[in-house]
């Protein structure tokens, strides 16, 4: 089996005890083809980000670093500006075949609520070698604004690999004649790349910026806060906008996009050489995201954009990303959007689900 498993495969995956969780894992975590990690009990508030370095568990780096523990059981606030380490419910079994890759969810991408898995022995983010035996941690940073946790929320998201996945640019091409990935000419270069869309909607908008001094956000409230008290509206009527240094921005892709059923995407988070901006903090794109029957509608993505050292002018059409594509080993039994709890299946320019929308 090569490719990225399916939710098939992670039951199978789980049934063997390759992955645990504390208490169980639930059916409502495993997405097509993904699993939603969940927040345990404590939360460990750091002086500093850390990587965990070869040969050294997380828990040698918080006996360096961890300032104080923060019990979690009946909710707590982690506040903006401050570094958390928090012990997963889950944690893992590898075969030696098979590697792993975190990211955030879409929500917490939305929120700029920096959120990134590191595990024992560890050298980079996000990334866990195949045969790695042990836990799982999240660090998250809210950087826009201090947010309500309980044990349980799912911030991140975790995807399995078995062998080489990914589409070269030519087997891009490939797919793309096959199942048109956007609908115009594609601009295909280290994968499919992505542009931004300001073309002025209502009132001029095309998009919108975090405030710098808001209230908490309980993170179980769905369709509740006045977007209003946290985000101001960007507007243009010249096709650009200029990016300040530090803050954080939702705007929306150009391109409308689909990933065909028996693949997935991970959206490339920078790229220096188009702007000292990141673009993207969630970059999972499931199996069936954009995808309709009746030949391929696209749903465009969300950009979660922050400017870096100087401003910079953003104008419409530029390229800001890439998506790179990658086979999954086989189909998922349920696709994004289909039977299943997608809020972003179609969408266009849109804040978290914890706002309220219209």
């Amino acid at each position: 089996m090569t490719g990225i498993i399916p939710s098939q495969h992670l039951r199978e995956m789980i049934a063997r005890g390759d992955i645990s969780g504390s208490p169980a894992i639930t059916e409502e975590q495993i997405q097509p083809a993904s699993l939603d990690l969940r927040i345990g009990t404590s939360a460990y508030r750091v002086r500093a980000s850390f990587l965990t370095g070869a040969g050294r568990t997380v828990a040698d780096r918080l006996a360096e670093f961890e300032m104080h523990r923060i019990d979690l059981s009946d909710g707590a606030v982690l506040e903006k500006g401050c570094v958390y380490v928090v012990p997963l419910m889950e944690s893992l079994r590898l075969p030696g075949g098979v590697q792993a890759v975190a990211n955030a969810k879409s929500s917490t991408g939305r929120l700029d609520l920096l959120t990134r898995t590191i595990v024992d022995g560890g050298t980079e983010f996000d990334r866990i070698p195949g045969g790695y035996t042990g836990p799982l941690y999240a660090e998250i940073c809210p950087r826009s604004f201090s947010v309500l946790v309980r044990p349980g929320m799912r911030l991140n998201q975790i995807r399995f690999r078995a062998g080489e996945a990914r589409l070269s640019d030519k087997d891009l091409r490939l797919l793309h004649q096959r199942v048109p990935l956007v609908p115009d000419m594609p601009v295909i270069e280290d994968g499919l790349g992505f542009s931004v869309d300001l073309t002025p909607g209502e009132d001029g908008l095309v998009g919108y910026r975090a405030k710098p001094h808001t209230g908490v956000i309980d993170l179980d409230l769905i369709n509740h806060y006045d977007p209003t008290e946290y985000w101001d509206r960007v507007r243009t009527d010249k096709g650009r906008i200029i990016l300040d240094p530090g803050a954080f921005y939702i705007l929306v892709s150009r391109e409308s996009v689909t990933i065909p059923p028996d693949h997935a995407a991970e959206m490339s988070p920078y790229l220096a050489m188009v702007g000292e901006f990141r673009v993207h903090y969630a970059g999972f794109f499931d199996p069936g995201f954009g995808h309709d029957a009746a030949g391929g509608a696209g749903s465009r993505g969300v950009l979660e954009v922050r400017c870096h050292e100087a401003p910079f002018v953003l104008e419409h059409g530029q390229i800001v990303g890439r998506l790179l594509y990658e086979r999954m080993a086989q189909q998922p039994e349920t696709l994004y959007g289909a039977g299943i709890a997608s809020n972003y299946q179609g969408q266009g320019l849109k804040l978290a689900k914890h706002f309220r929308s219209g």
